[in-house]
């Protein structure tokens, strides 16, 4: 007779415990506003504030410690339930979001206590989750009819870039607690 896992059910606990690694499956910069997004296979992370060649490196934040919207990112699977929304196939790069992840839950990833921060580590990067990344007005243009409500809730998230650092397709993408970086942050700027 097998003894069944030991659980523990302290909220605490249970958030930051993950089933499994994701993977980085596609990147994305968006060069400007209006602009089709580039499809790349790795780009570099810049702590404090996004992505080299993307569009949210190129304009300062009015915020001390940063935009919270430095990276955004994707499920892969919510681009599937997009699709299956609007009845038509989707191409990630008419979401505008920089990175595709796949097999792990980026709503997870979002801490639910401030003093327990949930960091994503993406290679030899590491992001904080800062919020979900709703979809806007022009995803009706650029999808069709529906497609607003069709990505609520599925839009993704942003991120900030706590430490910076090249990402490459097919890094492993993982869920750790980390340090309370109010302090690091601070430091960083």
């Amino acid at each position: 007779m097998t003894t069944p896992p030991a659980t523990n059910s302290d909220l605490r606990t249970l958030t930051t415990q993950f089933t499994q690694n994701g993977r980085l499956d596609a990147i994305y910069l968006r060069p400007a506003r209006n602009v089709p997004c580039v499809q790349t296979t790795h780009a570099m992370a810049i702590a404090g504030q996004g992505l080299i060649g993307d569009r949210t490196l190129k304009t300062p934040s009015r915020n001390p410690l940063g935009s919270n919207r430095q990276v955004t990112l994707i499920q892969a699977e919510h681009i599937a339930v997009i699709a299956a929304f609007l009845n038509k196939p989707i191409d990630a790069a008419w979401l505008r979001r920089n990175l595709v992840v796949s097999g792990i839950n980026l709503l997870a990833a979002k801490s639910l206590f401030k003093d327990q921060p949930i960091q994503l580590c993406i290679g030899e990067v590491v992001l904080e989750m800062t919020g979900p990344c709703e979809p806007c007005s022009k995803m009706e243009a650029a999808l069709g009819k529906g497609a607003y409500n069709a990505m609520r809730g599925h839009g993704g998230v942003n991120a900030k870039v706590i430490v910076g650092g090249e990402l490459k397709l097919g890094d492993s993408v993982q869920c750790k607690v980390g340090i309370n970086n109010a302090s690091l942050q601070t430091a960083l700027f």
